[in-house]
């Protein structure tokens, strides 16, 4: 049986300060049966008031706008961060800090319909899913639970392939266009961004707690108090790592129904 969302039940918001880039994302979301609402916003302080309030499925924003940016949007919103967001910008070199930050995809500017249709693609993949999470009764912390996760990853060393058992992974980092994986005191290194990374993981024991930075809960000894107020999540190897605000709450619930 099917969870996936109905047609025409998608509420998208279109945030870009240059009117003619939102009108022509909103005519190419409206041609899909599954879009029910596109809303505009023109800008970035705009679309934060616009996504508390309405609370978009689907939100396209650019990246590249006065005042409050498409990065500063999402820091501002910490835990009220829309469930898919995909960033428009004219910079291909926004990419990389796009998924750091938590965005399922990004397009370039001028748009390409081709595009445009694989990303919005991937996004009705991501709400079907979390759609499903939700109806079975799955967790929603951080990325949905995916009933067919990796439970190993592959890796490139020294001309052989090595296959790591993701349950083995202590903590995995964003370094560019790889991702580091440690585990006990090895460090391994792959051609994968950590939002690939979070999707393929079993999100009940893979946790997100920084824009790089994922956490093996089961590797997870407390979170410490500093004297800046801020919090770092220690694990049974004694490594610290920060613990942003925007993740702290979803992982105390977490870590609470351990």
């Amino acid at each position: 049986m099917s969870h996936a969302k109905p047609l025409a039940s998608i509420r998208a918001l279109v945030v870009d300060d240059e009117a003619p880039a939102r009108r022509f994302l909103t005519l190419l979301l409206r041609r899909d049966p599954d879009i029910g609402s596109v809303i505009e916003c023109g800008s970035g302080l705009e679309a934060i008031e616009e996504i508390r309030r309405s609370r978009p499925d689907l939100v396209f924003l650019d990246v590249q706008m006065p005042e409050c940016d498409g990065f500063d949007v999402l820091e501002l919103l910490g835990a009220d961060l829309p469930e898919t967001v995909i960033f428009v910008t004219a910079y291909a070199a926004y990419a990389l800090r796009a998924f750091e930050a938590g965005a399922l995809d990004y397009i370039l500017k001028p748009l390409d319909d081709a595009r445009f249709s694989r990303a919005l693609e991937r996004a009705k993949g991501r709400l079907a899913r979390g759609d499903r999470a939700a109806s079975e009764g799955i967790p929603s912390w951080g990325t949905p639970y995916h009933a067919h996760s990796v439970s190993r990853i592959a890796v490139k060393s020294r001309g052989q392939t090595l296959f790591l058992k993701a349950s083995e992974i202590d903590w995995i980092e964003a370094a560019r266009y790889y991702a580091c994986l440690h585990l006990g005191g090895a460090t391994h290194i792959v051609r994968r961004t950590i939002q690939e990374l979070e999707q393929d993981l079993d999100a009940r024991t893979f946790f997100r707690i920084h824009r790089s930075i994922i956490v093996n809960l089961e590797r997870v000894r407390g979170l410490e108090l500093q004297e800046s107020g801020e919090y770092e999540v220690v694990l049974d190897s004694n490594i610290r790592l920060k613990l942003s605000r925007r993740f702290r709450k979803r992982l105390q619930d977490r870590l609470g129904g351990l």
